[in-house]
């Protein structure tokens, strides 16, 4: 007891128990096939079950709002909301404004984007700190779409807008259309994924596959925004390589730059790019950062208004701005055929943007963001939207920091940003009508320097997971030269594909004893694992199942050294050769039994006596006993000749020396040997599998079959519950293989073989005081 006692407090332990097969732990545990779940009949009935408890459960897991802001703590909270939601309200102008561009609309309908989608992400939503509204990506992607099925060339007339080609007005009215039923759309994606519970989708979408994905989205939305800065005018491309077009059209335009546009836009760059260096550097000192965006936007509109750049200079401008806002309207459902495919991508990057940046979050105030909830969240945000021509939201992460790192504690700061934005709209707006889009431009690329940023997973991934660097950069290949849509999908194909290869393409090991210990570890890993003797344990790193399952059987022979194939050939060749011998054994007693039998009737013919007809007879028995055969002096009859009996031991003593200089084989107990291992007994570790299907269970019934035929013992361990019950009601169970070939721990497998070949010797060296 002393000696026990000290040795936990060195932080050792003892074991003392049985060997435990699956049938001994039935009894020990008390294995029960009870279920704790509910039938189906009773979940039918618990879901329709009506009660006042069960209703405000429902009301309260579908409008988030109401179970949170009746407790709403305005000493506590109002003043960090009201800072956050005015400087997030300022950021949603310029941004909502600039990303409307991205969208090929005007900036108007980014400023009825950071409104509506707000006001319905605050009663749904989940998230406390992500702001909802305008991001470069989804609008990038927004602004394929329009221009993919709005192209100026449909729009080619007499105009009346003074520009003799393009009728803009019916242009942008049409794309506004696409645009708002594509937001539907998506939104009813959304709705129908978060109904069904299906918020798990986007654990498919990898961070490196999402991270890839934006990084090339953000080259997408560079290149869009080149022609303000040099205020020229590429052609317009769709489809694969589009971008790289573009870029080459943009290089071949630059000798026609506009002068005053492009330093408008470096000037507007450098002093955005100034102004956010010293927000980051002095971000711990500074109360709220210096609102650089809108400042910008107020003093380029004031410039070019008063000193008349739009007519001295021809710079492009906004243009006018209606005030007030417009009536809902229903999209038009004709459109949803022709954005069908794009609205489903656009709703699951969407989310898949969203739910990272607000677990993001939850993670790091201590609460919890239900997945589902946020799609049903995200889906009304933008099914709501598109009936007051709103296009695709989702969260944006420099709004968001600012949201959270200004104070802000709930949602109330994104209805304050509402109302900033909806003052804008009512009253402010129409003064931004001078505003050049190349400033514009400069708070989109501004903006990016996060996404950019994302180049530093290259050399990260390189040094971590190789795999997620392919991933990473097939994503960001196939998007840059597939476009957004078409790359989206060949990187979730492509990220499917690497699990797949992974899974099969496992590690597979032969597992040594550490020496004291109960411990079973990798004998290429470990070098205090020492393999037993006669005993070889083989795992896999992954589930075997059936695209897996030929390689672990070939693994499994390369790793112990036992070719199975050839073994088997080899035996069935040694039992042909072994039946030859036999028959032709047989002939020859058949033949001399005849000789034999001839010479007594010969004998028995002549004058010779009894008493030497008996010598002889006596003779003749000892004779044919030396040579294995036992006769009988009876009436002679060609049927008892047939029925000679073979001295079975004699002959396979006979045979056995006879084949030890063709084969390898020297009996049963030597099969192991003919491979060169001595190995009698295989464990196989399968504690890793997580299930087994019929191509699995097929597989190890081949090989407690095939390495039965020779002679090999066969035995599992670590098997969890569930694929126990799964081989149970497969059928793997069988009088030649019983649950007692099933262990609990490699250990016990060990022990067990171990004492069966009286080698319990072994063992002596462990600390654990294991009893059988």
């Amino acid at each position: 007891m002393d000696m026990e006692e000290r040795d936990c407090s060195d932080g050792e332990y003892f074991v003392h128990r049985k060997v435990l097969d699956e049938l001994r732990l039935d009894g020990v545990a008390q294995k029960g096939t009870w279920s704790t779940k509910p039938t189906l009949g009773e979940r039918v009935k618990e879901s329709l079950r009506c009660s006042t408890s069960r209703l405000k459960q429902i009301v309260l897991s579908w409008i988030p709002v109401l179970s949170w802001l009746p407790h709403y703590s305005i000493r506590e909270n109002a003043i960090g909301d009201l800072i956050s939601g005015c400087s997030v309200g300022i950021m949603h102008l310029p941004q909502g404004m600039a990303y409307a561009l991205l969208a090929s609309l005007r900036p108007v309908f980014g400023l009825y984007t950071s409104l509506y989608p707000v006001l319905v992400y605050f009663i749904f939503g989940t998230s406390r700190h992500i702001s909802i509204g305008t991001f470069a990506v989804i609008s990038i992607m927004i602004g394929s779409v329009t221009e993919r099925l709005a192209p100026d060339n449909l729009f080619i007339g007499n105009g009346t807008n003074g520009t003799g080609s393009v009728d803009l007005d019916a242009r942008d009215a049409y794309r506004v259309q696409i645009a708002c039923a594509l937001t539907v759309l998506a939104g009813i994606f959304q709705i129908l994924l978060g109904v069904v519970r299906f918020g798990f989708v986007v654990t498919y979408l990898s961070e490196p596959l999402v991270r890839g994905y934006t990084t090339g989205s953000a080259c997408h939305v560079c290149v869009s925004q080149l022609k303000y800065l040099f205020g020229v005018k590429p052609a317009r491309f769709t489809g694969p390589l589009s971008l790289i077009y573009t870029l080459v059209d943009i290089c071949r335009l630059l000798p026609e730059t506009k002068v005053p546009e492009l330093v408008v836009s470096l000037v507007a760059l450098a002093v955005l790019i100034v102004v956010k260096e010293i927000n980051a550097c002095y971000r711990q000192k500074l109360p709220l950062p210096i609102p650089i965006e809108i400042v910008v936007i107020i003093a380029a509109t004031i410039i070019t208004h008063f000193c008349g750049l739009t007519s001295k200079y021809s710079i492009d401008v906004v243009g006018q701005i209606p005030s007030g806002l417009q009536a809902p309207r229903a999209p038009d459902a004709t459109l949803f055929s022709k954005v069908i495919g794009d609205a489903f991508a656009v709703a699951i990057v969407g989310y898949a943007i969203n739910i990272s940046l607000g677990k993001t979050f939850a993670l790091k105030h201590g609460y919890k963001v239900d997945s589902n909830q946020e799609l049903v969240a995200l889906g009304l945000s933008n099914t709501v939207g598109g009936f007051f021509q709103c296009y695709s939201v989702t969260s944006s992460l420099s709004r968001s920091l600012v949201q959270e790192s200004t104070g802000g504690k709930t949602q109330v700061a994104g209805v304050i940003s509402s109302v900033i934005v909806l003052i804008t709209v009512l009253k402010i707006g129409s003064l931004f009508s001078d505003l050049p889009k190349a400033v514009l431009s400069t708070i989109v690329f501004v903006n990016l320097k996060g996404m950019f940023k994302q180049f530093m997973d290259v050399p990260m991934l390189w040094k971590t997971n190789k795999v997620d660097l392919l991933v990473w950069l097939v994503t960001f290949i196939s998007t840059i030269l597939l476009n957004l849509d078409l790359g989206l999908a060949v990187s979730i194909g492509f990220s499917m594909l690497t699990v797949i290869f992974r899974t099969q393409r496992p590690r597979y090991s032969i597992l040594g004893h550490v020496a004291g210990t109960g411990l079973y570890l990798d004998t290429d890993s470990y070098k205090e694992a020492k393999e037993i003797p006669g005993i070889k344990i083989f795992r896999s790193s992954t589930t075997i199942y059936y695209t897996n399952a030929e390689m672990y059987l070939e693994a499994l022979q390369e790793k112990s050294g036992i070719e199975i194939g050839k073994l088997l050939t080899a035996k069935k060749k040694e039992d042909a050769k072994l039946k030859r011998k036999q028959e032709k054994e047989k002939k020859k007693a058949i033949k001399e039994t005849k000789k034999q039998r001839k010479t007594v009737s010969h004998l028995s013919n002549g004058t010779i006596s009894e008493m030497t007809e008996r010598k002889v007879s006596a003779g003749l028995k000892g004779q044919n006993e030396g040579n294995g055969v036992a006769i009988s002096l009876t009436k002679p009859s060609t049927n008892d000749f047939s029925k000679g009996q073979v001295n079975w031991a004699y002959e396979r003593e006979t045979v056995m020396s006879d084949s030890d200089s063709d084969t390898g084989f020297q009996g049963d107990e030597e099969t192991g040997k003919a491979c060169g291992s001595g190995t009698h007994s295989i464990i196989l570790d399968i504690s890793t599998t997580s299930f087994v299907d019929t191509v699995t269970v097929k597989t190890l019934k081949n090989i407690f079959r095939d390495f039965g035929e020779i002679d090999l013992d066969i035995y599992l361990a670590g098997c969890q519950a569930c694929v126990v019950q799964q081989l149970e009601t497969a059928g793997f169970f069988s009088d030649s293989i019983p649950k007692s070939r099933l262990f609990v721990t490699v250990h016990d497998a060990v022990l067990y073989i171990l004492k069966k070949r009286g080698q319990t010797d072994f063992v002596l060296d462990m600390s654990c005081s294991t009893h059988m």
